[in-house]
């Protein structure tokens, strides 16, 4: 599949059926992650991986995660980000967020729906999940087999805003 075709073929799915998600494509689910770029390749990310319905219960304390049997709370890790010398910024934040990305493309490769659930209460997730100081949750991506009707990829053409709008080339 080409690249922009797997990108518009995704979406944010909100219903999922019970049907769990192989071992296999979870480890390559993981696998993209792991090959995302990072700030200084420090991996500034950790990922922890729910599936027993106890885990899954803690999170749903924090959010909704739409019935999904497979859940991963991607958390930043402020001890192994790299800092940007000329304005002193972390990018920690962006470490973990490409890696969600990666894992969201290889999802949707392998037939595979989520969604992307930045409404949620982090506290909720570091005293749930014993988080250790240095971690925050900043974000939970739902993964399952959806229960979804499919949105169609010519969406994009209404829903986006056009390159135009986004784009400018040398000068603002």
């Amino acid at each position: 599949m080409e690249f922009l075709e797997l990108a518009k073929k995704r979406y944010s799915s909100r219903k999922y059926s019970a049907k769990i998600v192989e071992k296999e494509k979870l480890e390559l689910i993981l696998e993209a992650a792991r090959v995302a770029p990072s700030a200084h390749n420090n991996q500034a990310f950790k990922l922890i991986v729910v599936q027993t319905p106890e885990g899954l219960k803690k999170i749903s304390k924090a959010g909704n995660i739409y019935g999904a049997s497979l859940a991963i709370i991607v958390c930043e890790d402020k001890e192994s980000a790299w800092t940007n010398p000329f304005n002193n910024r972390q990018l920690v934040s962006h470490d973990a967020v490409i890696a969600t990305d990666h894992m969201i493309l290889q999802a949707t490769e392998l037939g595979i729906k989520s969604v992307w659930i930045g409404w949620f209460d982090p506290a909720v997730i570091k005293t749930e999940f014993k988080l250790p100081e240095n971690l925050e949750a900043i974000n939970i991506l739902a993964l399952g087999y959806s229960d979804d009707i499919p949105s169609k990829t010519d969406r994009h053409a209404k829903a986006r805003k056009p390159i135009g709008e986004l784009v400018v080339y040398e000068k603002m």
